[in-house]
This record gives C-alpha cells, structure tokens and sequence, in this order.
C-alpha cells in the first residue's frame, strides 16, 4: 500500500520506522516546522523528518493545510491511505477526502476516553491502573472518527509518562501495521458522546506540589508530569524539580515537613520519599547525593 505519513514527535517516529520496515511504500512524510529548542534556540528539526531523511523519503513542513496549493500538493502524491500520528495539526476535510482508503490515525488512549494532546499524561496524573491506543478513522473533530482497533496495556505503579509513552509507541506502532493489513476486515465502531475526562495540553502552572494533598496524589503527579514539565517544590529558596518518588508507609508530621532520607510528610497523615530531584540550574541525581551536599535542620518545611 502507498501510504502518506504525517507526525512530528518520538512518538510517530516510532511508528515510521515500523512501516519503513514493512512491505509498504511511504510516499512522503508531512511534519512540522522545524524549531528553536534549548537556551542558545537552535533550530531543531523533528525527530520523524530526520529518519525520513535517512530513509531518503520526500519531506514537506507546510505552516498550513487549509489552501487549495496545500490540498493539490498532497494530491501529487497519489497515497492510497495517509496515516497520522501526533502530527501537530486537524486535517481540513478536502484533506481527509484525498486518500482513497481514508486517514488513519494512532492515538494513545482507549478512545473515546482522553481525547485530546496529553493523553498520556493524563492517564499517569489520574492514576489510572489501564490504558493502550487505538486506532480511528479521522474526521474534522479532535479524535472524533469511528474506532478501528485497540490494545490495552497495564501502567505501573511508577512508571513516569515518559517511560510509559516509550511502550505505547511501541504498542502504537504494532497495532498501526495490523490495522493497515486487517484493514478491508474492520468494522468501524464509531465512538458516541464522550462522557470521560479531556486530556488537554500540560502547562508550568501544574507543576508546584502542594503537600497538604495526599501522598498518592502527589506521587502521580510527580509521575505524569516527568520528563515535561515537571514536579517542583522549593527548598531553601531555590526551585527543586522532583523526578521520581514513592509511597511509603503513613508518618506523623506537618505537610511538607521534611523527615529522614527525604521523606516528606503530605495531607492525611501520608508521606512520600524523594528518589530523585534537580536544584535549578544543576543536573538531576539521587535524592541520596543531594542531601550529602545539603544539610537539612530537623523539621524543615517545604513552602507550598
């Protein structure tokens, strides 16, 4: 089959390598801009247009799909199918109508619940014990077209969204290949009103911990918001980023109060320990390494 893929992040990446090692043609890759990252900004192009490069496949950053220059040019290229993963734009209808066997796009969450940019995230933030990908049929709303195919996977107990967006691309990528070759077999299921959460776009503002909740709720949050854009608190007046903690077992003490080995007293009687944190301007390390270089009066409280 002609495909036409279109992403931008790791994510898709992923799944172009899988369909680079399939029997299938990749015609041409659609991304996004290339763009400023790091403190000198340089300019940085994604990850999916340097393997297509690789691959020697044509590569378009279009600013917008929305002319009709746009629509002749993905035309030019005849693709049977397009398949989209986090490729950063909604497609405009005379592009979904291109393809003769329609745009197929992964997306990581079991629809229709976490429609949405940060599914991923979310589905850590909440504490959810399940969760997989699913691929759709795209219409012009946000994940809103008639579901294909799904596959589940477990979260664990600390596993960050980072490591679990790792094993949903991989997961992604496999299920994208078996809905491709099944294709002419799938009865699609549309997805009706969404009644479950929205996973809207992260923001800084969610970073700072608030130590009277609970030493679970925490801990998710610490979870899900690794590696962007990430848990924070401040000790001795300088921002901390928090990596990785664990729930342990219910300390006496005020929230936010610092015990021994970087446990921190939260709401309710919880607790969490700090595993792994970065002072501004400094690498991450072992929270262990960084008490040896601070020392830290009995009682100590966290601001929040």
């Amino acid at each position: 089959m002609r495909i036409l893929f279109m992403g931008t992040p790791d994510f898709a990446k992923t799944c172009l390598q899988k369909l680079l090692n399939s029997k299938h043609e990749i015609c041409a890759v659609y991304t996004q801009p290339d763009k400023p990252v790091g403190r000198k900004q340089k300019l940085t192009p994604p990850l999916v247009k340097v393997l297509a490069q690789e691959a020697g496949i044509p590569v378009l950053q279009p600013t917008t799909l929305k002319t009709e220059e746009a629509a002749e040019q993905f035309r030019s290229f005849c693709p049977d199918i397009a398949v989209v993963v986090a490729y950063g734009k909604l497609l405009p209808k005379k592009i979904l109508e291109i393809p003769p066997q329609g745009c197929i796009n992964v997306h990581a969450s079991l629809l229709p619940k976490y429609r949405g940019a940060a599914p991923i995230q979310w589905s850590v933030l909440n504490g959810d014990k399940i969760t997989g990908v699913t691929t759709m049929f795209m219409a012009e709303g946000l994940d809103t077209g008639d579901m294909l195919l799904k596959a589940e996977t477990s979260i664990g107990q600390n596993e960050t969204s980072g490591e679990l967006e790792n094993r949903l691309a991989e997961l992604g990528a496999d299920l994208l290949l078996q809905t491709i070759e099944e294709l002419p077999n799938i009865i699609p299921q549309p997805q009706g009103k969404m009644t479950t959460a929205y996973a809207s776009m992260l923001d800084k503002t969610m970073s700072p911990i608030d130590w009277n909740k609970d030493a679970l709720e925490i801990h998710h949050q610490i979870c899900g918001l690794n590696p962007w854009p990430t848990a924070s608190t401040v000790f001795e007046g300088i921002p901390l980023k928090v990596w990785k903690s664990k729930v342990i077992e219910k300390q006496s003490g005020k929230p936010g109060q610092i015990l021994k080995d970087f446990v921190v007293c939260c709401g309710n009687g919880t607790a969490i320990q700090l595993l792994e944190v970065q002072a501004a301007g400094k690498k991450r390390m072992n929270a262990s390494d960084f008490l040896r270089g601070h020392s830290i009066p009995t009682g100590t409280v966290l601001p929040f």
